[in-house]
């Protein structure tokens, strides 16, 4: 019996999801490298809360947020797709997209997902930023510890992975998240 024979990204990709992580990591395949990271600190989490609080009280749309999701991502000119977990992903609650979602699902009908910064802060302002306009995430929320600011990229362009737009805001300014959130996050309380 003949065996097809794999190509070096594919063994990789196989490789990744055989991992069996302990639960104080998380592993994610990121441009053809995987990346194993620890657990947030209490900062990091804080900021999360904070975020969803405002987005269950103040959209226009109710959300269903996950922490940790796994999104599969493709990559354009590669046939392995790329595995993250944002800190946060939302999607609009009659979607009903986690309901029965593998550990890794895709993008479509994903509103957005949202990361803040910590041991590797490039990986989320470039890396992670790529993937999710590959994607074709309408928007990516990133709270930048290190820099005091939050930023919000808008309408991916898949094919130059990356985003059209970006504002930013320091902490204690607001925001204006678009539709389908349509309110301003406040960031008084992230300083």
């Amino acid at each position: 019996m003949a065996h097809e024979s794999l190509t070096q990204e594919e063994v990789l990709l196989e490789g990744f999801l055989l991992l069996d992580t302990p639960e104080c990591l998380r592993a994610e395949l990121i441009d053809g490298e995987i990346v194993v990271t620890g657990l947030p600190d209490g900062e990091h989490e804080t900021y999360i809360s904070r975020i969803v609080r405002q987005v269950i009280r103040k959209s226009a749309t109710e959300m269903d947020f996950s922490g940790n999701k796994g999104l599969k991502v493709p990559r354009h000119a590669r046939t392995v797709p790329d595995h993250v977990i944002p800190d946060g992903t939302l999607v609009p609650h009659d979607q009903r997209l986690f309901r029965g979602a593998g550990p890794w699902m895709d993008c479509a009908g994903v509103s957005m997902v949202v990361e803040v910064t910590s041991t590797k802060p490039d990986r989320d302002r470039g890396a992670k930023r790529h993937c999710y306009a590959n994607g074709n995430i309408p928007l990516y929320l990133l709270v930048d510890q290190e820099k005091g600011s939050v930023t919000l990229f808008s309408d991916p362009e898949p094919e130059k992975a990356d985003y059209r737009e970006a504002v930013t805001a320091p902490f204690g300014k607001a925001i204006n998240l678009p539709a389908p959130f349509s309110f301003p996050l406040e960031t008084a309380d992230f300083l």
